[in-house]
């Protein structure tokens, strides 16, 4: 005990030079992942495992490894809140059809569904960006809004080839995503100011603040509360009403554009 504790106070120390998540660092825990899967991972203890499996695991592909790592990850918690020190985060990757993928990658997390979920909220990101060139410049010029579409898809091919082919940084992924993050904020926080005068903008205000906000639990992690929500689960939570808002959003400037366009032609 007194050498897995020494370990741990060494490990402590040097987190906050370390990348990506501490937990999985751990020697105590990569010790404890090895043996159990010495014990239980082959022969007759895995015919053991596969078959008290219950079906709905099975399915999502859940292997004797993920057990292992599962439990002890749990082993390793309580060995930190023994020692006094915070609890320490696992599987960093943990981190937004981005809802359908987000879905696929919490139930069952695998190379292609973790690359799937952070690929597609790049691209949710990206396509708020594109709506905000179409209306701001993109009714006027849509030979702007093009260039500017052909620009994003092309930003977004090299992100997502430089990820997949070269080096999955989790540094750069998460900085990348800020980025064009408070970007997407403040052009569209740009347009509202400008364009004040409409009845409806300030549902455009809400949701910018709220999504910059609410993002700082993705930033700012935190053990899971009793153990099932942490940030991440608090952030898809918080997010669904804040979606369903610039929805009305977006339904209210769709009409007051077909309204304004009617207008105009009755004037013709």
């Amino acid at each position: 005990m007194a050498g897995r504790t020494a370990r741990l106070v060494l490990l402590a120390g040097a987190a906050a030079l370390a990348s990506g998540s501490q937990g999985d660092r751990e020697p105590v825990y990569r010790d404890c992942v090895l043996r159990c899967e010495e014990r239980n991972c082959s022969g007759g203890a895995l015919k053991r495992f596969r078959s008290r499996q219950p079906i709905y695991m099975s399915l999502a592909g859940w292997t004797c490894r993920d057990d292992c790592k599962y439990e002890c990850m749990w082993v390793t918690v309580d060995l930190y809140l023994q020692e006094g020190h915070k609890v320490p985060q696992f599987h960093g990757k943990v981190s937004l059809n981005a809802w359908f993928w987000s879905t696929v990658f919490h139930t069952r997390d695998t190379d292609l569904t973790e690359k799937m979920d952070y690929f597609c909220a790049s691209t949710v990101i990206l396509h708020s960006i594109y709506l905000c060139c179409v209306r701001t410049v993109g009714l006027q010029h849509p030979a702007v809004a093009s260039a500017f579409r052909a620009l994003l898809l092309l930003l977004l091919t090299a992100h997502v080839s430089y990820l997949s082919l070269i080096h999955f940084d989790y540094g750069y992924n998460m900085a990348a995503n800020v980025a064009i993050g408070l970007l997407n904020a403040a052009w569209w926080l740009a347009w509202c100011l400008w364009n004040q005068r409409l009845p409806h903008v300030h549902k455009c205000v809400a949701v910018v603040l709220l999504l910059q906000g609410l993002s700082l639990l993705e930033l700012l992690d935190f053990p899971p509360l009793f153990w099932v929500l942490d940030a991440h689960a608090i952030w898809h939570i918080s997010t669904i009403p804040v979606h369903v808002l610039f929805f009305s959003f977006l339904e209210d400037d769709s009409l007051y554009l077909l309204k304004e366009s009617e207008a105009k032609v009755k004037l013709d």
